[in-house]
């Protein structure tokens, strides 16, 4: 039965991965989202294709800037950018560490690593260092803790997960097998869910940012309904402050919480496996 349904799920990435890939390229949304999308959905199969048309797709020409100005869409965005990026570096350490033999410990270390490492400094740092000015270092700093909140939040969730479809299976999961992709196609869709109230959290104060519109130049006529008042950072309806560092640091701590949790659920599940 487990072999049905991870070929229907393949079969239906394959056709939400096409989809999404063509019909993004007519969305009025910064690049780096578009490519997020497309990550997501092929993380994600038919679900991110569903997340896209009802969080990012403009509905009619020249609507995308109030579209997108809800405050759950712009978590939406935000959070998506999130699991696109840190999961190319978490998918990337899943493969390579069942090679290494470092342990089960070692190796949630190493997809923690090069998921945070390649989410903050190429996906957040790099492709959005225009919002800080166009410096680099500045990104880096600014983007740090958005990305590692967001990061450990969204690790508890793959991590938990995970174990459990490793124990489901009932064998080690190997990258050459479609098991492997299956359980962790199902672990980033339950990341992406954890990751998402605290992603919600940052963008209404400000620490991150959501969906975006990019407009090509010269067609003012496309947008019949006047944007908000800031569309290249789609702020919308977020209107509380920034945090403050206590709060910050209580959300940090939380977030370290939730992701010692997950790894203690995970070694306890993985010796059933």
């Amino acid at each position: 039965m487990l072999d049905g349904i991870m070929l229907l799920w393949f079969l239906l990435t394959a056709m939400s991965v096409l989809f999404v890939a063509v019909d993004i390229r007519s969305t009025p949304e910064a690049t780096v989202m578009k490519w997020g999308f497309i990550l997501l959905t092929a993380y994600t199969g038919p679900i991110g294709a569903f997340l896209y048309v009802l969080g990012c797709r403009e509905p009619l020409p020249g609507l995308h800037e109030q579209y997108t100005a809800i405050h759950w869409r712009q978590a939406l965005g935000s959070t998506m950018h999130c699991v696109a990026g840190d999961g190319i570096g978490i998918l990337a350490g899943a493969v390579v560490a069942p090679y290494l033999s470092l342990g089960h410990l070692a190796d949630i270390a190493v997809e923690y690593v090069l998921g945070f490492g390649f989410g903050w400094t190429i996906f957040q740092a790099l492709f959005m260092q225009q919002m800080s000015g166009g410096s680099y270092t500045r990104s880096l700093a600014a983007t740090f803790m958005p990305e590692f909140l967001s990061m450990n939040f969204l690790m508890s969730g793959m991590i938990v997960a995970h174990a459990i479809g490793a124990m489901l299976v009932g064998a080690p999961l190997e990258p050459a097998t479609p098991e492997f992709w299956f359980v962790m196609s199902m672990a980033l869709l339950a990341g992406f869910v954890v990751a998402y109230p605290v992603n919600a959290w940052m963008v209404a104060r400000h620490m991150k940012h959501g969906m975006m519109t990019v407009r090509p130049a010269g067609r003012p006529a496309d947008r019949p309904h006047a944007p908000h008042a800031d569309h290249t950072n789609g702020a919308g309806d977020r209107t509380m402050p920034q945090p403050s560092p206590a709060a910050i640091r209580i959300v940090a701590v939380l977030s370290l919480a939730a992701l010692g949790a997950a790894v203690a659920v995970s070694m306890l599940l993985a010796h059933t496996v």
